[in-house]
């Protein structure tokens, strides 16, 4: 019987879920985190070498977090003590570090499993630490949330952080061979609604149970082929937290393919996002700045059709606009790359920063009074456009900075060009240089 169900005083004839049936009772049995648990896995040396480290197990719901934290004490002999931070206070902390050292004074050690660790704030988080320390209770927490933002330093300092996957196809369909011989018969689906299902699933392990246990319980005589399922099930939507790291993830995702010029993963980060919830306009600003950052002058219209893009979702809203907003996402994917414009204002920045108040040159400083025309403001000026080929090669750095080189195109599309004329211009501003230095 399962420890939930003892606890809630059930017996073993209560209805119970088939996820909570299927729950497994040795951690051999727990499926799709072999990278973890298998022999070579850094829980299964732990495990070999008769010891346990206190660990935060991040993942996905649905991965088998709590159920490893179980089948942990279980293993390794310890007494198992759960906390939610959802509903647990500093009153239920303290009470189970207290029940924690009265068992440690007769022997017994304590696994002290904490789901949703994160949710604690930082002060309670920093009660955990003088036991940790001390080796009152082997904390294990469980997180969906990036430890790094949302745990202390010094809290993730003292424990392992175990990265959980979520469950492949391999996994779950383990979880379906165990399921129907647990029901003693198979679940009445085609191979394509096998797959469906799984798909549904979206790599939550107990998520993809409660679906089967659906399915199940309408007592099929001939089974269901993916459309039917897909219409008698209602499917959930992706997870994606708009403010949370799987956001951070999928738009690096989405930049990173556009940059790397496939347009075909770029386009399936876009509707992942789009079939997330994520706002279109966050989506389309990206777009912009992906424009200026990795197309450039390469292709000087992907800022414009970019910011056309923007503007024509904001006109026609979703669904409509978000057409626009593919296309978009096609052009900048396709189009010839370049970061020679953003490397270059990073470095101008920098050596602005550096340079601090330097004047300019003073031919080039504006004269609109007779007083700064005699202290010399704008002697010696050439004007451009009067100059031979229209080029005066002057200095236009401050007095005593070197001349810089900033951008530097790299001769993709429309900025072959463009490095053909600033190779030529910086060959003539040398030839005058030269000339211009005395005999």
């Amino acid at each position: 019987m399962s420890d939930l169900f003892q606890a809630a005083g059930l017996t073993d004839e209560a209805p119970r879920p088939l996820a909570d049936r299927l729950r497994p009772e040795k951690l051999e049995e727990v499926v799709g985190q072999d990278h973890l648990l298998g022999p070579e896995g850094p829980i299964g040396r732990m495990l070999a070498q008769g010891r346990l480290a206190s660990l935060i197990l991040w993942g996905p719901p649905g991965t088998g977090k709590t159920t490893i934290a179980r089948l942990l004490a279980k293993r390794a002999g310890l007494e198992f003590e759960q906390l939610s931070a959802i509903f647990s206070g500093v009153k239920d902390l303290r009470a189970a570090f207290e029940k924690a050292e009265g068992l440690r004074s007769t022997g017994k050690g304590t696994l002290l499993f904490v789901d949703e660790i994160h949710r604690f704030n930082r002060a309670q988080q920093d009660g955990f630490l003088p036991f940790v320390e001390r080796g009152v209770v082997t904390l294990v927490g469980a997180t969906t949330e990036n430890p790094s933002f949302e745990l202390n330093g010094a809290l993730l300092s003292r424990t392992q952080v175990m990265v959980l996957k979520r469950l492949d196809e391999a996994a779950l369909a383990k979880l379906l061979a165990r399921a129907e011989e647990h029901m003693g018969k198979p679940a009445p689906l085609t191979e394509d609604a096998r797959a469906a299902l799984m798909a549904m699933a979206d790599g939550d392990g107990r998520y993809f149970l409660n679906l089967l246990e659906e399915v199940f319980a309408w007592n099929r005589s001939t089974p269901l082929d993916g459309a039917a399922l897909m219409a008698a099930l209602q499917k959930r939507a992706p997870a994606y937290d708009k403010d949370r790291e799987e956001h951070y993830n999928l738009i690096s995702a989405w930049h990173k393919a556009t940059r790397g010029s496939d347009p075909d993963a770029a386009l399936y980060w876009f509707a992942r996002m789009l079939e997330g919830g994520e706002d279109p306009l966050f989506l389309a600003r990206r777009m912009i700045r992906a424009a200026s950052e990795d197309v450039g002058l390469a292709d000087p219209t992907a800022l414009m059709i970019c910011n056309e893009a923007a503007a024509a979702y904001e006109r026609l809203g979703s669904p409509e606009g978000e057409l626009a907003l593919a296309q978009a996402v096609i052009h900048l994917a396709t189009a010839p790359k370049s970061n020679a414009a953003y490397k270059a204002f990073g470095a101008a920045k920098a050596a602005a920063r550096e340079t601090g108040s330097l004047m300019p040159p003073q031919h080039i400083l504006n004269a609109p009074t007779k007083m700064m025309k005699s202290l010399g403001y704008g002697s010696g000026y050439e004007y451009d456009h009067e100059a031979e080929g229209q080029f005066s090669g002057q200095n236009y750095f401050p007095d005593g900075m070197e001349r810089q080189t900033f951008y530097e195109p790299k001769g993709a599309g429309r900025e072959g060009p463009i490095k053909e004329k600033l190779d030529q211009l910086a060959k003539l501003r040398r030839e005058r240089a030269a000339k211009s230095k005395p005999e």
